[in-house]
């Protein structure tokens, strides 16, 4: 069985490694020229928590022709990257096919839906942790369990899944899954990729502390206006617990930051924050975050554009 990862990030490695080395083909299709070249050079490389590397030769691409009509296809891209990549699944996604996303954040499968439709979509989530340590290269982070929501048509995709080492688990409300996972994501990521700090870090700060269970507090209320149903009773409790779990990884936002590659912050804190609007109440410390984060990746590209000015004089 063909499955097709769209992405070249971490997760998109990670997934690409496990499924590869369990003897199914990959295809890779992205955009970003040296992960695509890495890929196609020397296959996909995976670090284990022990600091072995073993590669696995996987089909990588940046032509959406190159894929065939593929079953099943795993979306991991960015958030902020929905819209282009929905737009590459309709030339390579089998009319009975599926795509599963499995991102960050608010809005993936609508914006999925809108090109493909309603039946070749399936809604998912992943705590799986992953550190992108170059092109083609990955550093397994924890983990984790993907979480997919009761669709008959994922059968085949969760055996392959499972088959290569994942915790796959079904549930019956994937939007809350989605939430709680976005409770985490906003308590957790804006504030490591502001303070350039890894997770645990979180916790030995009391300020930077208090902010992550404002973060956590506002966006759990959020769902509950939103009447989504929560697969945690505390979100403060679990946020830390998050936090202590993988307080070695350095969150996907910082690797953002640190790359200089925009972040999903749109799709994490900006999500949250409009959608508390719309039911008139207040997050603050989300917007706050939000528009910092997006501070930051602006100030990051005037930074970039004044060294390289500095060059020429």
């Amino acid at each position: 069985m063909n499955i097709l990862i769209v992405g070249s990030g971490a997760l998109a490695c990670l997934f690409a490694a496990r499924l590869a080395q369990a003897k199914y083909r990959v295809i890779l299709l992205g955009t970003w020229r040296e992960g695509i070249e890495a890929l196609k050079r020397e296959g996909v490389r995976l670090v284990d928590a022990q600091g072995r590397q073993s590669s696995f030769p996987v089909h990588a691409t940046d032509d959406p022709r190159e894929c065939g009509k593929v079953k099943y296809a795993l979306v991991l891209v960015k958030a902020w990257q929905t819209e282009r990549a929905a737009r590459q699944l309709r030339d390579c996604l089998a009319d009975d096919g599926l795509a599963l996303t499995l991102q960050n954040g608010l809005g993936n499968r609508e914006t999925l839906i809108r090109d493909l439709g309603l039946g070749r979509v399936a809604l998912g989530s992943t705590t799986a942790g992953a550190t992108l340590l170059g092109p083609g290269l990955v550093k397994a982070g924890g983990e984790g369990v993907v979480s997919l929501e009761r669709n008959p048509a994922l059968g085949r995709l969760e055996a392959a899944l499972r088959s290569a080492g994942f915790h796959v688990q079904r549930v019956e409300n994937p939007e809350s899954l989605i939430w709680g996972k976005l409770v985490i994501n906003a308590a957790i990521n804006p504030l490591t990729a502001l303070l350039r700090v890894k997770n645990g870090e979180l916790l030995e700060n009391p300020f930077a502390r208090e902010m992550m269970h404002a973060l956590a507090r506002e966006t759990a209320e959020t769902a509950r206006a939103e009447n989504i149903p929560l697969p945690f009773d505390d979100p403060i409790a679990k946020v830390e617990e998050v936090a202590q779990k993988t307080a070695a990884n350095t969150s996907s936002m910082l690797q953002d930051v640190l790359r200089g590659a925009p972040t999903e912050i749109d799709a994490i804190c900006g999500a949250v924050a409009q959608a508390a609007k719309k039911h008139g109440i207040a997050a603050p410390v989300n917007w706050t975050c939000w528009r910092l984060v997006k501070a930051l990746h602006a100030a990051g590209r005037k930074e970039e554009g004044f060294s390289s000015l500095q060059n020429t004089w």
